[in-house]
């Protein structure tokens, strides 16, 4: 299936943090964060926006922010541009 994002929001695929911290501790599900970064899948209709950002860019955003979607057993996430704190640069 396919979504575009109306506007000004985003389809964001969340990235997984890592299960074990640098001193070796596992975390468990129940312990860790809400992610706060994700890889941009689609980008709505805004001109504007699409400037800045376009998919494949990965993004921090707001910790509560944002519409939790499931399509395909996968977990997404539709935000809006406000939502966006920075895009991520290698």
């Amino acid at each position: 299936m396919k979504l575009k994002p109306m506007d000004d929001r985003l389809l964001i695929k969340l990235t997984e943090e890592k299960e074990q911290t640098k001193g070796g501790i596992i975390i468990p599900d129940s312990a860790k964060e809400k992610p706060q970064k994700g890889e941009v899948i689609a980008v709505g209709t805004d001109e504007d926006l699409q400037q800045y950002i376009k998919a494949g860019d990965h993004v921090l955003f707001s910790k509560y922010a944002g519409q939790e979607v499931r399509i395909d057993d996968e977990e997404y996430l539709i935000l809006t541009r406000g939502d966006i704190l920075a895009i991520v640069e290698n």
